[in-house]
């Protein structure tokens, strides 16, 4: 099997070099706004209140290990980030249909009203960013970083827990 060493010395180290400096600038500036969106609704939601809404209206109910684990995190920080968002309204636990015992979320018309008015400010932000792309580079530019995003998902989950925490 090819080391890493092996494997970055037949790549161009100075593309990667770029990418992976772009790739810090990026979360950088994704933070700094958070991709929130333009107009009253940006910087109104945080990323992680986001993906798991986006996964429940996507999705429908479910439980916290199933949302868990579809997200690729640890149940207890779903658990975490699930307590505001009902204890807001924006989500409902209820009783599973088949196991009264067991819970799943869901989410409630609060939360699909409130992450309706998310996604049309990300979808201005996104527009005003790409004003003057092509659809076909914005096609490719959407390909290209879910393809990203996928790879990078599967290393980590081959990264070692141990190499992984430091």
């Amino acid at each position: 099997m090819p080391t890493q060493s092996d494997m970055t010395t037949h790549l161009d180290t100075g593309v990667l070099d770029l990418l992976q400096h772009q790739v810090a600038v990026f979360a950088r500036r994704a933070e700094q706004t958070r991709l929130g969106g333009v107009g009253q609704a940006r910087n109104s939601m945080d990323r992680a209140a986001y993906l798991l809404l986006n996964r429940l209206d996507k999705e429908g109910p479910m439980g916290v290990k199933a949302l868990a684990a579809g997200m690729g995190i640890d149940s207890s920080t779903v658990t975490r980030q699930v307590a505001p968002l009902v204890d807001s309204g924006m989500v409902k636990r209820t009783s599973h249909p088949e196991d009264g015992r067991a819970v799943v979320l869901q989410l409630s018309p609060r939360g699909k009203a409130r992450l309706e008015e998310v996604r049309c400010s990300r979808r201005a932000l996104m527009a005003q960013v790409t004003d003057g792309w092509t659809s076909e580079e914005q096609d490719i530019f959407c390909d290209l970083l879910t393809r990203f995003n996928v790879a990078l998902a599967a290393a980590h989950a081959t990264v070692p827990q141990a190499a992984s925490a430091s």
